[in-house]
């Protein structure tokens, strides 16, 4: 018996210790990676003191990975290098960052083909080893010690303290800082900061590494004329170096707590940013150049800088962003493309016309013109329009013609230098009615001209009366602008109001159909304190809030005291008639775990990537819309701006929304974005089951769902909680991970409820997300207590994002 324990208590032994091997495998606690070792999946290492993680990460809303190196201490993830920027990989769990067996550091995906490679001396010695410096230096050094190769040799986007930058005089070889293609795609942008390459000792800005638009101004011992801002001698020490190998410059922190980096962004504009605790918030220091149309084609190919536009770039008629996605993270330089090709003089295709030319004042002109000699401006159009591969002239004390893409137009105003007059050639089909006017007038004779005003001076008055309507039709010509509805044009587009969509505390919804015969829906807004000056400024703040998961706001109406908003019409409905109502369609696993991420992209967009963070404040199964394709979007978001955030009138009159707030609504405690989360937590119940948060089981009586729900999660019976119309049909572990996030975000104190950004990538498989407790709050209206004081957390603050603390496995 004795000798059975004995061999018990080694086993159990032998099992702990095995079991402990295996998780000290799967997290590399060093700031190191030495041969025989790799990082896959989420393993990080953290330099000695803290400072910096290197390991996997996803840009934005992107479903790419890359390995990086990004600061630890700092609360948003601010990456300062990247590895594989142009190799990026969709998976890795099975891929490896890792020293190989020629001493290289090499990334291979999970069919271990080499993505990447430091491509640095080779070592056969087995002590090679690859650290993380506390300055976000990564270095592959030998036995010896000796570093055979350093991150900082190899920048991407930015230039950390005691980094060189300069070039190496042996080798020829420049070290350029390269801008991130956009904000989710780390690959090469066409911006580079380098030093001049004509031997200057200054550093340049260059497009595409030819164009230069910006310098700093020769170094005069002290500092760079052009960038004053480095100047701070309290803070910042700039050394340059020349000597017969190299010549760099590189800049040092006298003050430890001083965070610092320079980057160039993806519109190409170079600056230093520091730390500011106090608003947990990058400053600019310094960011050049001071105008942004001064960035050589920022707007790319065809695209158009207008500093007193609210977007800066703009696509001209005729033309369209060639990548909207670009252009929402307002990064420009992939350009415009024309709507319809050029049919050169070509006027029999389809019995259509021949091309035409836009005239476009106070535009500067395009660089490397060809220059023709003629005699006068309808002989220069008539050279271009002969050259099908013209897409510009201008005739400014001679001509001057445009083949192939139109780079750095700008639209400048009066005082500005290089105002000129660029005529743009488009298909007929894309010409603007007032200029196909004027084309029509300057080639009739002048006996018909005049006959022409007769009948204009007649139809004055009809025109004058119909010039609302016409207002509203140019409007919308303007691709993405918003429009302005008179109450008079809703009417009209909704009859009278007459079909009613729905409505809610905020005011009634009406379908309407627009001249182009899009529908729309029209929200009257009731209850509104606003002005009427206020109220523009809140609905252009939320004009510009575009995500494919967020319901479009295409225009609105401000006359007296009516305010009224049109958005894109849903034609899928809203989610709460598609759960509730037993004549709707019935959502299957897959699509309502698409409509689950969905949410939390848009909700995560608005918390997080916006200017200032918006915060919903209802959601619910009402509040999110479906499109044809199920595809769902968050409706009425910013109704805590446009209405103000006292809800007491409108949370009777709100059909489920007591069901949905936040403990902190009731104690009277700060609102947070958290207050979302909780809806958000109990929304996800309803997905889940099909059931109302309070519904009737078969004995007659009733019960607060979410409550009977959160127990059978921690009891780990997840099935018994879908809904009875699948039959069972959904992925175990999607339900798994769906059911523990619904509980995880309605804990009590709204530190322990994950952000949104957290919740998508807990649904996209990117982190695991644990076992959570039962909320003291559901613990008490099922009267069960045994367990409130050895499950519930703290009640003081936790961060979800330190991974020491029991919110991720």
């Amino acid at each position: 018996m004795d000798a059975e324990i004995r061999l018990c208590s080694s086993l159990s032994i032998f099992l702990f210790f095995l079991f402990f091997s295996l998780n000290i495998q799967h997290c590399v606690a060093t700031d190191n990676i030495s041969s025989g070792q790799s990082l896959s999946g989420n393993q990080t290492i953290v330099s000695k003191e803290g400072n910096f993680v290197l390991g996997f990460f996803t840009p934005g809303n992107s479903r790419n990975y890359y390995v990086g190196i990004w600061y630890k201490k700092i609360p948003v993830q601010t990456v300062i290098w990247v590895a594989n920027r142009a190799t990026p990989i969709t998976n890795t769990s099975s891929a490896e960052f890792k020293i190989s067996e020629d001493g290289k550091l090499v990334l291979l995906n999970s069919s271990k083909i080499l993505l990447w490679s430091s491509n640095s001396t080779p070592s056969t010695n087995d002590s090679t080893i690859a650290v993380l410096l506390d300055t976000g230096n990564l270095v592959i050094r030998n036995g010896s010690s000796t570093t055979i190769w350093q991150s900082f040799d190899h920048p991407t986007d930015s230039v950390m303290p005691g980094e060189l930058l300069g070039v190496n005089k042996i080798t020829g070889e420049y070290q350029s800082v390269t801008s991130w293609k956009n904000p989710e795609n780390p690959a090469p942008g066409p911006f580079a900061l380098r030093m001049d390459p004509d031997e200057s000792n200054q550093f340049v800005l260059l497009w595409n590494g030819s164009e230069i638009y910006w310098t700093s101004g020769i170094w005069n011992g002290q500092y760079f004329p052009v960038s004053p801002g480095t100047v701070e001698s309290s803070l910042v020490n700039i050394t340059f170096v020349d000597n017969k190998q190299r010549k760099y410059v590189m800049y040092t922190i006298l003050d430890s707590s001083f965070i610092c980096r320079i980057t160039i962004d993806s519109s190409g504009l170079v600056g230093q940013w520091y730390w500011l605790n106090s608003t947990q918030k990058w400053q600019p220091f310094f960011i050049e150049p001071l105008a942004r149309c001064d960035v050589y084609s920022l707007c790319g190919a065809f695209g158009i800088c207008d500093l007193k536009s609210s977007n800066t770039c703009r696509c001209s008629y005729g033309f369209e962003p060639a990548s909207l996605k670009e252009w929402e993270f307002n990064v420009w330089n992939s350009g415009c493309v024309r709507k319809t090709s050029l049919r050169c003089r070509n006027k029999s295709l389809a019995g259509g016309e021949g091309d035409r030319f836009l005239e476009m004042a106070n535009m500067r002109l395009p660089d490397n013109p060809q220059n023709l000699t003629v005699g006068s401006a309808e002989d220069c159009e008539e050279a271009c329009l002969n050259d099908c591969s013209c897409n510009a002239y201008a005739y400014v004390s001679g001509c001057s013609i445009w083949t192939g893409d139109l780079r750095n137009l700008q639209q400048l105003y009066d005082g500005d230098r290089g105002v000129g007059t660029l005529h743009l050639r488009l298909a007929a089909s894309d010409f603007p009615a007032s200029s196909s006017s004027h084309k029509l007038v300057k080639d009739l004779t002048p006996s018909v001209i005049g006959g022409i005003l007769v009948i204009l001076c007649v139809l004055f008055g009809l025109i004058w009366v119909s010039q609302r309507r016409k207002r509203a039709r140019m409007a919308k010509q303007v691709e993405g602008s918003l429009i302005h509805f008179t109450y008079s044009d809703l009417q009209r587009v909704t009859k009278n109001f007459s079909e009613k969509l729905g409505g809610g505390g905020f005011g009634s919804v009406f379908k309407g159909t627009l001249i182009d015969s899009s529908e729309v829906a029209v929200k009257k807004l009731e209850g509104l304190r606003q002005g009427e000056k206020q109220f523009r400024t809140e609905v252009s703040t939320l004009a510009a809030i575009q995500h494919v998961n967020l319901v479009r706001l295409r225009g609105f109406c401000s006359k007296g005291s009516e305010r009224l908003l049109v958005y894109e019409y849903m034609s899928g409905g809203s989610l709460d008639s598609h759960l509730f109502q037993n004549n709707s369609t019935v959502l299957d696993w897959k699509m309502r775990y698409q409509i689950i991420l969905g949410i939390a992209r848009g909700l995560a967009y608005l918390h997080e990537k916006c200017r200032e963070c918006i915060i919903h404040c209802d959601i619910k199964p009402d509040n999110i819309l479906l499109d044809k394709d199920f595809c769902a979007k968050v409706a009425d978001f910013g109704m805590a701006k446009l209405i103000g955030r006292d809800f007491s009138r409108v949370l009777t009159t709100m059909r489920g929304t007591i069901g949905y707030l936040a403990p902190e609504w009731i104690s009277g405690l700060p609102i947070t974005s958290k207050v979302d989360v909780y809806s958000f937590g109990m929304m996800l119940f309803e997905l889940i089951s099909g059931n109302r948060n309070t519904m009737q089981p078969e004995d007659g009586s009733k019960i607060f769902y979410p409550s009977w729900a959160a127990k059978r999660i921690i009891e780990g019976d997840m099935f018994s909680l879908l809904d009875r119309r699948l039959n069972g049909a959904a992925d175990i572990e999607e339900l798994t991970r769906v059911c523990r996030v619904a509980c995880w975000c309605i804990q009590d104190p709204e530190g322990h409820r994950p952000t949104m950004g957290q919740v998508v990538q807990i649904l996209e498989g990117v982190l695991e997300v644990s076992m959570p407790p039962l909320p003291k709050a559901l613990q008490l209206l099922t009267g069960d207590h045994s367990q409130i004081g050895n499950q519930l957390p703290s009640t003081e603050y936790k961060d979800p994002l330190d991974q020491s603390q029991d919110f991720y496995q």
